[in-house]
């Protein structure tokens, strides 16, 4: 165990990701398995009670509302929330998973890589292959190792996942095993299906891997949903998703899994424009009716997705509902620019948000609400089950499983009975890998641990109970015995990545990223008054004169055929900033609403207002001032608003008068420095007046800054960006330092 795991790490420093490569050799797991959130009956938070939520994180960092306004409260969801990390580079994936993490994530899901999908060979240096995604040990070491500190941070377990697939995947599975994956995707359907690889190579692949991740404790998540995001039609195909989730669950319990590891991928069939609820929710009772034994991982609707994040998180809040109204064990994220193809940092924790707020903002929903037990509902829970149940009976009719793909039974775009006959139709004698299964001899051996079927070890003198005693235990009682390969390739690998943004890792330089570190990736939002194609072209020509490099259109979005087209743009930037060299002010002190509001109710407030000289702006005096947008009178505060154009010399009489406690001067033109100017004679006048020493000044506005309002008299300066809290901490503040000067 290196140094950075013994001591952690420090909230305020950026991981080392240099330090947590080193000694990777040596790295073991610390635990192995799946962890489900602890749940906490009737969570008492803020002032609030919780029904369906677990125990709170350590550290962490609410939606923007709970940072602005509670203080951030962040009540955890009792579901497990998934994100997918995987940009091509897992040395900046690790900092997303700790973004994702303080977010409210507990399974990072590894499964995505730029062209992952169009592998057809064994990948140098990785365990999968065919169909598969390239994926080393050096890497899922690497990130289970930062997670391990990263769990250590937000003080919740985390669960590391990938896929195991392809023609190596007992290999990968075994991998998983020595290195502490804790879930993964398995199901031989998905490589029959979709990557054509022989189903009887794929079936004998999955009870070897099944078996090893049944060893690990490793919680399976199925591939059924790939159905719904390739039919013709998805909600077409729900009969046949049923018969998909059967077929895995089944099988996998019977290698062995506990039914609580075996995970249902659910997909709504539908989305918005259609009248998706009266699809989604059916579907959605009918599978936890029929597999009420299992779990439920719940995703998003990604067959209908645009490139419009919007439309992508409308859809992901629609799909939670119907979570919360039947049961989703695990909440995925797929994240709301899938339909972009860019994995980005910021989308990553926006999703993770969305599940936040909705799965919380949803607490307690069935204690409120029952969903019928009469009516369509039921009606067409119970079409469903019974479609699901012929399609079955049909499958075993004409030989099985094998004979139904051929015959192209799945992924047809007709809703059983109805065939269309478009469906995906693979041989059984085909497919890649094709007879490469071969019966064991009489006398096979197998020394090793987990291993489906007969180890044979007892020729030789061991235990079928402990086959691995008879070599002194395998990699999975003896880890020392696994080779770690580092780098394989001088000219891409992590550490040259690595040498390239050096400048910017762990150092005062930054530069925009949206993706990896330093990338200098930007986005640019615009609206052209012309049609949707000229405006696409016009935005890249745009973006071009402002210098940026390979702009691409990422969504165009009509407004209007003629009069507004949304455009976003990506594109990169070559500009860097030394934050040594940034002159910050200093930050206004802001205290929590209720020790505001209980030091004005033990010592009310009074404040005279308004906008100083030939001043008719009123709107930023008001919103600091109106307790409609959180002003100060939201804390109790008494304020007398003069209006616009006062003059200094009304403003102070009227202090005088009505016994003020401060006065709020607003001033926005600066020609001349007459506002700065102003705030001078306040200050003289009230010296003059002889009140100085019994009232509070401060000044505000666009131009003003704390440092010149102090220099010309006034007590304190607000510039752009203050709200009515910055306001009132400074008035209690002052109160009592001239309380205790005196």
């Amino acid at each position: 165990m290196s140094e950075v795991t013994k001591k952690g790490i420090d909230i305020n420093e950026k991981m080392d990701i240099r330090e947590i490569l080193s000694d990777l050799e040596s790295y073991r797991p610390r635990r192995r398995g799946w962890t489900w959130r602890e749940k906490v009956e009737n969570l008492e938070m803020g002032g609030h009670i919780y029904s369906d939520c677990s125990k709170p994180l350590k550290n962490s960092i609410g939606i923007p509302a709970a940072v602005q306004y509670f203080e951030n409260l962040d009540p955890q969801p009792q579901e497990v929330i998934t994100t997918e990390i995987a940009s091509g580079r897992f040395e900046d994936d690790i900092r997303r998973m700790r973004m994702a993490a303080w977010h409210g994530a507990d399974h990072i899901m590894v499964i995505r890589t730029a062209g992952q999908s169009h592998y057809d060979g064994l990948i140098e240096g990785s365990p999968q292959g065919i169909g598969g995604i390239p994926v080393t040990r050096k890497q899922v070491r690497a990130q289970r190792k930062a997670l391990d500190m990263i769990e250590d941070e937000v003080g919740r377990p985390i669960n590391y996942h990938s896929y195991v697939s392809g023609v190596a995947g007992p290999d990968i599975a075994v991998m998983f095993a020595e290195e502490g994956v804790n879930g993964a995707h398995q199901d031989p359907q998905y490589n029959v299906l979709y990557r054509n690889i022989n189903m009887v190579r794929s079936f004998v692949d999955a009870a070897e891997s099944k078996k090893v991740m049944t060893w690990a404790d490793i919680a399976q998540i199925d591939g059924a949903h790939n159905a719904n995001a390739t039919a013709r039609d998805a909600w077409k195909v729900m009969p046949e998703l049923m018969v998909q989730h059967a077929i895995n669950s089944i099988f996998s319990y019977k290698v062995g899994m506990k039914k609580e590891n075996i995970c249902l991928s659910t997909v709504p069939p539908t989305s918005a424009p259609i009248p998706c609820t009266k699809y989604d929710l059916p579907y959605a009772v009918a599978l936890r009716e029929l597999f009420s034994e299992y779990k439920m991982r719940a995703q998003q609707n990604t067959k209908y997705i645009t490139s419009s994040s919007r439309e992508a998180s409308v859809s992901h809040v629609l799909n939670m509902m119907i979570s919360k109204l039947t049961r989703a064990d695990i909440q995925s994220t797929i994240t709301p620019d899938e339909g972009r193809n860019v994995p980005w940092h910021i989308y990553n924790i926006e999703a993770c948000d969305n599940a936040k707020q909705t799965l919380v903002g949803l607490d307690g929903l069935m204690e409120m609400v029952e969903l019928k037990t009469e009516g369509f509902l039921p009606e067409k829970v119970r079409e469903l089950k019974e479609r699901a149940v012929l399609y079955f009976e049909e499958l075993l009719e004409v030989g099985g499983y094998y004979e139904a793909v051929e015959k192209g039974f799945f992924i047809d775009s007709g809703m059983y009975p109805e065939r269309n006959g478009d469906g995906i139709g693979r041989k059984i004698e085909g497919g890649l890998g094709v007879g490469t299964v071969f019966e064991r001899d009489a006398d096979y051996m197998a020394p090793v641990t987990a291993h489906f079927g007969n180890n044979n070890v007892e020729q030789y003198g061991g235990s079928p109970e402990d086959p691995a005693a008879l070599i002194d235990g395998c990699t999975f009682e003896k880890p020392e015995k696994i080779i770690f390969i580092d780098e394989l390739d001088e000219n891409d690998n992590v550490y040259l990545r690595m040498d390239e943004n050096e400048k910017y890792r762990n150092s005062n330089m930054i530069k925009p990223e949206m993706e990896w570190l330093a990338d200098g990736t930007v986005v640019l939002e615009l609206v052209l008054p012309t049609t949707k194609r000229v405006a696409e072209f016009a935005a890249i020509e745009i973006a071009k004169k402002m210098n940026m490099v390979e702009p691409e259109v990422i969504h165009a979005e009509v407004l209007h055929p003629t009069e507004g087209i949304r455009v976003q743009l990506k594109g990169k930037i070559d500009i860097d900033v030394d934050i040594d060299n940034l002159d910050i002010p200093e930050e206004h002190e802001v205290m929590g609403f209720e020790e505001l509001w209980d030091e004005v109710e033990k010592a009310p407030l009074k404040v005279v207002a308004g906008t100083i000289g030939q001043d008719e702006h009123s709107v930023g005096l008001r919103e600091v001032i109106d307790i409609k947008h959180g002003g100060i009178e939201k804390f109790g505060i008494d304020v007398e608003y003069l209006g616009t154009s006062v003059p200094v010399e009304k403003l102070v009489d009227a202090a005088i008068e009505l016994n003020a406690d401060a006065i709020l001067a607003s001033t926005i033109i600066s020609h001349d420095d007459i506002h700065y100017k102003n705030m001078k004679r306040i200050h003289d006048l009230c010296v003059e007046k002889g009140i100085r020493d019994k009232i509070m000044i401060a000044c505000g506005g666009t131009q003003v800054t704390p440092e010149i309002a102090v220099k010309n008299g006034v007590d304190a300066g607000f510039g752009r960006g203050t709200k009515g809290a910055h306001v009132a901490t400074f008035l209690v503040k002052k109160r009592k330092e001239m309380q205790n000067e005196n």
